[in-house]
């Protein structure tokens, strides 16, 4: 579409950066997340052009959504293990994508809402350069949310 067409035009290094972790894709086999974790690419050879083209977005996606993945357990079991030495009786009961959602008691949220943003904006202290900020929400319900 001419809004992609424009935003590569304006920013031609992340075309470049793409197009890269495809032919890296190609190369290798698989991509990789910026922690290290591998996943094989079915169809990155193919003389199928819809096949091709969907190993080479998921070549393309896995690096970036797999690394913000798990950018979210690094943050979940460090998270678990600090509630559990600060003895406190919250709990992580699921992760939705970059969510974490905890049930808690009432006298503990400020403690682990403390906690929460300290984990997962530090999950990515070792790679990265630029900070990671998070949003910390209560309700007493999950349509309040």
């Amino acid at each position: 579409s001419e809004i992609i067409k424009t935003y590569f035009a304006r920013y031609p290094t992340i075309r470049q950066f793409l197009d890269q972790l495809a032919e890296d894709a190609k190369r290798n086999g698989y991509a990789e997340t910026v922690f290290g974790r591998r996943r094989m690419i079915e169809g990155i050879h193919s003389k199928n052009k819809m096949i091709l083209s969907g190993a080479e977005r998921m070549a393309v996606n896995t690096p970036i959504q797999g690394t913000a993945a798990d950018l979210v357990k690094i943050a979940m079991v460090r998270l678990f293990y600090a509630l559990k030495q600060a003895k406190l009786k919250s709990r992580i009961i699921m992760q939705v994508h970059d969510e974490l959602v905890l049930e808690v008691p009432k006298d503990e949220v400020e403690a682990t809402a403390k906690l929460v943003k300290e984990y997962m904006e530090g999950a990515g202290d070792d790679k990265f350069r630029v900070p990671l900020t998070v949003e910390t929400g209560v309700a007493h319900n999950w349509l309040a949310l």
